[in-house]
């Protein structure tokens, strides 16, 4: 069974978006599913941002790897580490709200469940593996 993440080739679509253009930051979500192949859009001296698992972890990798794509820097960010006291928090959350006012991020809410569905709303998240 393929995820919808890997039913497409993204490093070709990546070229086509971007005429061709290496990109210099990758933000990847999906996780174990897309994180090697990621690798292959990215610059020389790119940075990978993995931020989410909805495929599952990431499986070890040697540092090496990323010196053969490029020299390339890896981050596996927390938003505990970006908003360790009030002040920040509240200096983030100023800024996105800021942008949303501003007209510079929208958001789209795709559905609203019930606190009953909790379960589910983490599953369609990729938060919960259902199949471990």
């Amino acid at each position: 069974h393929q995820s919808p993440a890997t039913q497409h080739d993204f490093v070709a679509e990546a070229y086509r978006i971007t005429n061709g253009v290496v990109l210099p930051v990758g933000y990847v979500s999906v996780g174990k599913d897309t994180f090697l192949k990621s690798l292959e859009c990215r610059r020389p001296r790119g940075l990978m941002v993995s931020f989410g698992n909805a495929s599952g972890a990431l499986d070890p990798m040697a540092p090496g790897l990323l010196a053969q794509k490029g020299s390339l820097f890896l981050t596996r960010p927390s938003l505990a580490h970006y908003t360790v006291d009030r002040s920040e928090l509240e200096w983030r959350a100023g800024e996105l709200f800021q942008w949303i006012a501003a007209g510079d991020l929208s958001l789209r809410i795709d559905r609203m469940l019930p606190l009953e569905q909790a379960a589910e709303a983490h599953r369609l998240l990729g938060v919960a593996d259902t199949n471990r």
